[in-house]
């Protein structure tokens, strides 16, 4: 059985921590650091948007 996967969030436009998160995100990934990754995944998912 193959693991289940996500794919991973899509910042917000035009919202300075989506924007942050996704390149702490990026830069995680560049080190093989999954977890980190993860975590600015569950931040992005989290950080509440008006409207």
């Amino acid at each position: 059985m193959e693991p289940l996967t996500v794919p991973d969030p899509r910042p917000v436009a035009g919202c300075d921590v989506c924007g942050a998160l996704a390149r702490q995100r990026a830069g995680a990934y560049a080190v093989g650091d999954r977890s980190a990754a993860t975590d600015c995944n569950v931040e992005i998912r989290r950080h509440p948007h008006p409207g």
